[in-house]
């Protein structure tokens, strides 16, 4: 099932709402995170207007999420005069799988208006080197998304830095909207994986998620770029960063993410 399908599948109302997750989505034998996120902030956003952003996503994995049907449970912490606080569960059954923190804010007046400058990036899209999923192989979720390496090793070939840079976009007709943009952001790989030469699974902890703004290209066929950089690593835990640019050149979010790693 496509991921926007699974959205629009999504049965509930209010903070109660309940999504099918197929076995195509998982990542190892949890659903992909990239997803939790999003069914999560699918849940937060009927408790929030339409109108208002979705500024940050904090997300921390506390179980795995099997196939199936899961359970979130949304509600709001507090709503200011431009702010909003919405927390949203993902339970497996009764375990508690994943919880999320969301905030959505109005804009504000303000002289400040700083962006990141944008990345060089030796190879474009068309002389990037694809990753293809295979069956067994790479996670179940990689079937529904298209990656490139602009810059950096695959994972588990001895790179000598823990940089990458891939082009990604979901094979999916929607255009990209909050719920893709949260898919995108988590669909790579950890850099870390690349400087390693044996293969070793590695899961996500916690995730820090910031939108930086609205207006970008969001057409369904666009490529995006995750620039992203393992910045430490000790004792089987690995933190990393990464900016996704959108198709027109514009840095749309930043993320931090804490990794365990089993390698």
């Amino acid at each position: 099932m496509r991921f926007s399908d699974l959205l629009a599948a999504m049965r509930g109302e209010g903070g109660q709402w309940l999504a099918t997750i197929g076995e195509d989505w998982l990542q190892g034998r949890t659903a992909f995170g990239g997803l939790q996120a999003a069914i999560a902030a699918r849940a937060m956003r009927a408790l929030v207007p339409a109108t208002t952003p979705l500024r940050t996503l904090q997300a921390t994995f506390i179980a795995p999420l099997p196939p199936g049907e899961a359970r979130v449970v949304a509600r709001v912490l507090r709503s200011g005069r431009s702010a909003t606080q919405v927390e949203a569960d993902v339970y497996a059954g009764e375990q508690l799988a994943c919880r999320t923190l969301g905030i959505f804010g109005l804009p504000r007046e303000s002289q400040l208006a700083i962006a990141p400058p944008p990345p060089r990036v030796p190879a474009t899209v068309e002389q990037a080197r694809e990753l293809r999923y295979v069956e067994g192989v790479t996670p179940a979720f990689t079937q529904h998304v298209d990656f490139r390496w602009g810059s950096g090793g695959f994972p588990f070939r001895g790179a000598t830095e823990p940089k990458t840079q891939i082009y990604v976009r979901l094979k999916d007709a929607a255009p990209v909207g909050e719920a893709q943009l949260i898919a995108l952001a988590d669909s790579i790989p950890s850099p870390g994986l690349s400087v390693l030469s044996s293969k070793g699974p590695a899961s996500s902890l916690t995730w820090m998620l910031e939108l930086l703004r609205p207006d970008y290209d969001a057409s369904a066929d666009g490529w995006w770029l995750m620039d992203a950089e393992a910045s430490a690593a000790h004792s089987g835990y690995l933190s990393q960063t990464a900016t996704l640019w959108s198709p027109d050149g514009k840095a749309v979010a930043l993320s931090r993410q804490s990794v365990v790693v089993f390698a």
